[in-house]
């Protein structure tokens, strides 16, 4: 990820201030492993921008470097012009992160005051006469020689990789909507609005590309030897680790054949009954290499899952709100049958037959549940839903705990704890969301939310 990094700058203010901060700031940002982008010092005074034509000449190399950079750093060593700003950025295409450095006591004289206090209230201000988006975080005034600058970039760093992701991708919806699952319906056309575009086509073509697949080519076994490596396989009769692995290779051509970025697919019952096999374990290791893929054919949850696992650089999952824990009113069982992915897990997985069909269709129809027990872990989940033309979302944190889940409990769960659960889940309800849930391991909700908020316009409800 590449930050250009902007100084702005007032006259009278002395230019050791910019240098100083030329040097600060981007030490602080390649201290974190980000590179930076820098116009020259010799372009402008100090290499800073104060006047409206310093503006448009850091426009300009910004225009140079089009697509090199994910976000923009706005530094204000001392008050800066808020014209030329206006000048540089209002057609940089990216997030903008203001960040104004503090006075010191003992150096309030003139020779040494910034009053970049003040002057990053002219520039919001006319950022947003202008209606230009940018980024401000919990602190008017910061040292980017601080833990909380270094908390701050990597927020918004977070924040542009969701931003980046998010303006143009692709949701393959693998197969029609369950009949019975009225709870996953969504519209594409609302979706389009945002940019983000549903490729839906029949589980026919799954079908068809699995019954032609030929099992002695070197692809088909790297697919095999890959899932194998993958989770526990003891005890899986091995037509169904090849048929698994014929599924599993079909959905990756799909997915390249598509271009798509994330998947939706109706898991259930056909593949079942049609290929004798459940795709859970195929699921989970789609989200294992950053493929996202959601069940049930929850197009409105895989989108969540995407910025998710954007801001964390983690993977993401899909799970049902399933069960109460015990009398806890802030504990709950999130679950899923087998979709979790390994790194989200406390242990590797087994691969099962799905006892739900075995019980409604017979035994050896739906073996691929990868089952075991989530992580403890800080988490962030979120989920979407369409609605009268807006795509809303809710977002919140809490943990994974270490609390026990009897062994008789089918599938992929853990225990959540999340502050006045009642209260937010009595929300969920109320305003219409599924009982599915989108989560990801860290705590990234206030890039998240930046995100979507600030630069992609989409709707967030409050639990």
């Amino acid at each position: 990820m590449t930050f250009a990094l902007y100084f702005g700058n007032r006259g009278f203010f002395p230019g050791s201030l910019i240098a100083e901060a030329r040097d600060q700031v981007r030490e602080a940002v390649e201290k974190q492993g980000y590179a930076v982008l820098m116009m020259e010092e010799n372009t402008t005074r100090y290499g800073a921008v104060e006047t409206a034509e310093e503006g448009r000449k850091y426009a300009a190399f910004l225009k140079e470097h089009k697509d090199e950079y994910d976000g923009v750093i706005l530094s204000l060593p001392n008050f800066g012009d808020e014209n030329g700003a206006i000048a540089a950025l209002q057609d940089c295409g990216v997030p903008i992160l203001i960040q104004a450095y503090p006075d010191e006591i003992g150096k309030m004289d003139f020779e040494h005051r910034r009053d970049a206090f003040c002057g990053k209230f002219s520039v919001m201000d006319v950022f947003y006469q202008y209606k230009l988006p940018y980024t401000v975080f919990d602190a008017q005034t910061v040292h980017p020689a601080s833990e909380i600058f270094e908390r701050q970039v990597r927020q918004f760093a977070a924040t542009c990789r969701v931003v980046k992701k998010m303006k143009r991708f692709t949701v393959g919806a693998i197969g029609a909507r369950t009949t019975a699952f009225k709870t996953v319906r969504f519209d594409e056309l609302t979706l389009q609005r945002y940019g983000i575009t549903t490729e839906a086509l029949d589980l026919s073509e799954l079908f068809m590309r699995v019954k032609s697949m030929k099992t002695n080519t070197e692809q088909f076994a790297q697919k095999r030897e890959n899932l194998l490596r993958y989770t526990n396989w003891t005890g899986v009769p091995d037509e169904k680790v090849e048929m698994l692995s014929k599924v599993g290779l079909a959905i990756d051509d799909i997915i390249s054949d598509y271009q798509m970025d994330s998947i939706a697919l109706r898991c259930w019952i056909e593949i079942e009954q049609e290929l004798g096999v459940s795709p859970c374990v195929l699921l989970s290791e789609l989200n294992d290499r950053g493929i996202v893929a959601a069940c049930e054919l929850d197009v409105c949850n895989a989108v969540p899952m995407y910025a998710l696992s954007a801001a964390s650089e983690m993977p993401a999952t899909c799970l049902d709100w399933n069960n109460n824990y015990g009398e806890d009113p802030d504990k709950c069982i999130l679950f899923h049958c087998g979709p979790v992915p390994q790194s989200l897990m406390a242990g590797k997985g087994l691969v099962i037959e799905h006892k739900m069909f075995a019980k409604s269709f017979g035994a050896g129809c739906g073996w691929g549940c990868n089952v075991g027990r989530i992580a403890p872990s800080p988490i962030t989940y979120a989920s979407s839903k369409t609605e009268n033309g807006k795509l809303s979302f809710y977002l919140d944190e809490g943990r994974f705990t270490n609390d026990p889940i009897e062994e008789g409990f089918f599938g992929c769960g853990g225990v959540v704890e999340i502050a006045e659960l009642q209260k937010k889940l009595l929300a969920i309800g109320k305003m219409g969301f599924r009982h599915h849930v989108g989560v990801t391991f860290g705590n990234v909700a206030v890039p998240v939310r930046e995100a979507f908020a600030t630069y992609l316009g989409y709707d967030l409800l409050p639990l």
